[in-house]
């Protein structure tokens, strides 16, 4: 059995990441990059697929662990009877390869340590060969090839589990460095580990000093902030919603979703995060990796691409794996790449908007790409999609979908307004009103005085919060009150909120049995709603509920089991801290991020 989610941290070079436990066992690292396959995989099944332990060797308790000042360099402490001991971990900003180093150091006492390091390529589905010479380990198995090197002696005696056991005397310290490299490539020159780390911490400290948030926050806006470029891949800019594959929204149950991708329904909320605390180029990084992976016909854009914009993510299912508390089926790729999903046309023509106002150089193509959207959105806007929550039961028309349309239909409008590019204005301005219209007739319930989930139901949807937001009504419009009213009264448990109702008498959305945790981002959204209202302490009283949710390095999930009192779903989640971060800067000056959003579209309501 794993550890608990929250009990691991992050570590990361910005193409992959690994989690670490505070037992000192990295179980989950894929190699190369975010979707390739995990080389430890204990995270999804037990010893057998994969991990490194790094700890003392008899009795011992952890001390503490933190990161070291706005950086991804982790130090976890651990005492026993001996003594008392520091593992380093971190992953070097790579230049040829990826390399994940460790270092112990005895700070008092003389402690005596165990490793075992058992790689197993392919989602811990192959004991690879494992050869050894001097004080390097070389594991190959098919396309992985690993090298491991370390200032201790690792014993083979089993080559199923490599083991060192060592001691360590106050003021010494033993080095480890994993590293990856290409089929037939060269093996790696050895690396000074001190050095490394001197170096990582440094980059990640000089990265994080660009934030220009100044807020009583900074704290957990800078580790969200750290934790959201661990999650961009470099090399194209694209941002992963989560390192990790199949980490259950209920413990035993089904949902068990891939987020190694980028999803367009992100795109606004995370450039609006980059550009309003200083990081101009990673959020220009970020609308060129959108630009490149929607390229094409419009009616071929997804909903989520791959790292580099992969539009192919086929689902299967590893029957290997037992399942993170025994949550199968475990998965990789994502079905749900291949669904139709009307509110990414909004979301990605509102991202284009926001950068065109915050000045960031519009490509001449952009434009052209825009204006084909809004062809294609004109024909299809009244179809029936699967939504945001990417629902594997039948399309539906779904309110917060045909309020991305409204959103798409009133930037491109502001397009030619503020920006006089050319378009047909008034047929786009018709365009907005008759979606407005047709949302407010068809998607609001007047008995209960609330937007609903879908034409002709009753039921709340949390993404319905999302509404003010774009700027479609005001926060105070009477109808968004009571829309807020009745999705607090029917998805607010325990002051946090799931994204719809399941189960009972609730409507058959997903197809899929119910239960899941509180969805964090839409209690966030919940926070960002009280502000809008005027309601600024309640919503800053939620906001801190949130923040105390975070584990001892600052990390969240996609969702909390208040059942339980612990995180789920995948881990850590990219739109959780995005939504964290822009809703501290919401409370820190306005316009912060969300309003500066709705005020995008105030004039189009």
């Amino acid at each position: 059995m794993s550890l608990r989610i929250e009990d691991y941290a992050l570590i990361g070079d910005t193409q992959t990441a690994a989690l670490v436990g505070s037992n000192g066992s990295i179980d989950w690292l894929c190699l190369p990059r975010f979707d390739s396959g995990a080389c430890f995989a204990a995270l999804l099944g037990d010893s057998g697929n994969g991990y490194w332990s790094m700890a003392p060797a008899g009795e011992h308790r952890l001390l503490g662990r933190r990161y070291r000042p706005d950086t991804l360099v982790l130090e976890t402490e651990f005492e026993c009877a001996e003594g008392t001991v520091r593992v380093t971990d971190c992953m070097p900003v790579r230049d040829e390869h990826p390399d994940l180093v460790r270092r112990v150091e005895c700070l008092r006492g003389r402690v005596r340590m165990r490793s075992e390091a058992v790689v197993r390529p392919d989602y811990g589905g192959i004991i690879p060969w494992t050869r050894k010479h001097d004080r390097r380990l070389h594991y190959v198995a098919g396309p992985d090839t690993l090298y491991l090197d370390s200032d201790v002696e690792f014993d083979l005696g089993d080559h199923a589990t490599p083991r060192a056991e060592f001691t360590v005397a106050e003021g010494e310290r033993a080095d480890f460095r994993l590293a990856w490299v290409a089929p037939r490539a060269p093996a790696p020159r050895s690396v000074d580990v001190g050095e490394a780390i001197s170096r990582t911490a440094g980059w990640w400290s000089e990265w994080a000093a660009h934030c220009d948030y100044d807020g009583e926050y900074r704290g957990q806006v800078v580790r969200s902030l750290i934790t959201l470029k661990a999650l961009t891949y470099s090399l194209s800019g694209g941002t992963v919603a989560a390192p990790t594959t199949s980490l259950p929204e209920k413990p035993g149950g089904v949902r068990n979703w891939d987020y190694r991708y980028c999803w367009i329904r992100d795109a606004t909320f995370t450039l609006l995060a980059l550009l309003n605390s200083g990081y101009e180029v990673e959020a220009a990084h970020w609308r060129e990796w959108v630009l490149r992976a929607v390229a094409g016909e419009p009616s071929q854009m997804r909903i989520m691409y791959g790292i580099e914009g992969e539009r192919h993510l086929p689902e299967v299912e590893l029957d290997w794996l037992p399942g993170y508390a025994g949550s199968r089926p475990v998965r990789t790729g994502n079905k749900a790449s291949r669904h139709w999903q009307l509110d990414v046309y909004g979301e990605l023509m509102d991202a284009l908007h926001q950068a065109r106002n915050r000045g960031i150089p519009p490509e001449q193509s952009v434009w052209k790409l825009q204006r084909a959207l809004m062809g294609y959105l004109e024909e299809h806007w009244r179809d029936p999609d699967h939504g945001i929550w990417e629902v594997r039961g039948g399309p539906r028309q779904f309110t917060h979908s045909k309020v991305m349309a409204w959103t798409a239909a009133d930037r491109a409008v502001k397009a030619i307004e503020e920006f006089g590019l050319d378009g047909p204005a008034d047929r786009w301005r018709r365009l907005r009103q008759e979606i407005f219209e047709d949302v407010c007739e068809n998607g609001f319930d007047r008995r209960r005085g609330a937007f609903t989930q879908y034409y002709g139901s009753a039921a709340a949807d949390a993404s319905l919060l999302l509404l003010p937001t774009v700027g479609f009504l005001p926060a105070d419009d009477e109808r968004m009150l009571g829309t807020v009213e009745a999705i607090r009264e029917e998805l607010e448990h325990d002051g946090l909120l799931q994204r719809y109702r399941m189960g009972g008498d609730a409507p058959e959305v997903d197809a899929l049995p119910p239960g899941e945790g509180a969805f964090l981002p839409c209690s966030f959204w919940l926070a960002d709603n009280l502000i809008m209202q005027g309601r600024v302490e309640e919503g800053r009283k939620l906001f801190e509920k949130l923040l105390s949710l975070c584990n001892d390095v600052g990390l969240l999930s996609e969702e909390f089991d208040a059942s339980s009192g612990l995180l789920v779903g995948n881990y850590p989640q990219a739109l959780s801290h995005i939504a964290l971060v822009n809703t501290a800067i919401h409370l820190h000056r306005m316009p912060g991020p969300v309003e500066q959003r709705a005020s995008s579209g105030r004039s189009g309501s």
